[in-house]
């Protein structure tokens, strides 16, 4: 303490004084910041007052909408994922069904499967076997109408105008031309084959044909065949979507002959009766294809000079 009453700590050098003025800056700042914080809190407490006078009935704020499976794509997916379930359930369902009823009518239907053959048994599993095979074929057979249905209420929703619409209403014809190619395997290829086929081995061998060996071999006359008479309806649906014109079938018509008589070879017994019959029929439906691809453009075009 000065004894003349002059307090030099009063007097600050010029860095003293700079930093009392940042201390006094910043003890400024925390009590605006204490005074807002206030401010916030009297607020926050004045909307919970004024909730509660509202009462308990009026609906929390929305929440921002999450990424991932709980919000937008991830929903979907769900959805689609539970619909594809719903749709197998119920196939497998009335497959099980029909498979159970062809199963135990087994001693009725039996005879048109082998149609009078003498069939003989290796084993006592391969009894079994046939039985189990044959009663799934007959049934994926008869339960096929509900099962495309319920691929189609699947599918559906996500198929464009033209193509929902194509489906729909060829998946009869779909149908009916997959029963006449197995009709067709059955009554004419399959008979006419096996017997040429023993015929031609009965000179030189004691044929004995086992039950399993018989099932293999009308399965491979009958089914690949249905589906080669789809051929139609997959050139139409072709034509509808853009992807193939009547013009480019006719010009690949050489390369087309050949690759049916490559897959008529491939799905029908290594001889020509059978792969000659396979082949007339499909050659019969590809030029069925050409006229109905075309009768479609033209009737596209028609649409198009009406509008």
């Amino acid at each position: 303490m000065d004894p003349y009453g002059n307090d030099y700590n009063a007097t600050l050098s010029p860095v003293d004084k700079r930093k009392a003025e940042a201390k006094q800056a910043e003890i400024q700042k925390q009590e605006k910041m204490s005074e807002e914080a206030a401010e916030a809190e009297a607020t926050a407490e004045t909307l919970v007052q004024a909730a509660q006078e509202q009462g308990a009935g009026t609906p929390p704020p929305e929440k921002p909408p999450q990424d991932g499976p709980a919000g937008g794509e991830g929903d979907s997916y769900i959805t689609h994922l539970s619909d594809l379930r719903k749709s197998l359930i119920k196939g497998i369902s009335v497959f099980l069904l029909v498979f159970i009823a062809v199963f135990s009518t087994i001693n009725l239907w039996f005879p048109y499967v082998t149609k009078g053959h003498n069939l003989v048994i290796l084993g006592p599993l391969e009894v079994v076997k046939f039985y189990m095979t044959m009663s799934a074929a007959i049934a994926l057979g008869l339960s096929l109408p509900f099962l495309c249905h319920f691929i189609w209420q699947f599918v559906k929703p996500g198929l464009k105008e033209n193509e929902s619409r194509f489906i729909g209403l060829y998946s009869p014809v779909m149908l009916l031309l997959f029963l006449g190619g197995v009709a067709f395997g059955y009554f004419i290829i399959h008979p006419l084959s096996y017997e040429f086929l023993l015929g031609f081995g009965a000179e030189n061998f004691d044929i004995m044909v086992s039950a399993q060996e018989y099932m293999r071999f009308l399965l491979m006359t009958t089914m690949p065949v249905g589906l080669l008479f789809e051929l139609p309806i997959v050139a139409l649906f072709l034509g509808s979507i853009g992807l193939l014109t009547a013009d480019t079938m006719k010009k690949v018509r050489k390369w087309s002959y050949v690759s049916l008589a490559i897959i008529s070879a491939l799905i029908t017994p290594p001889d020509f009766i059978s792969q000659l019959l396979v082949l007339i029929p499909m050659a019969v439906l590809y030029e069925a294809s050409i006229w109905l691809v075309r009768r479609a453009e033209r009737r596209q075009e028609q649409n198009v000079v009406t509008e």
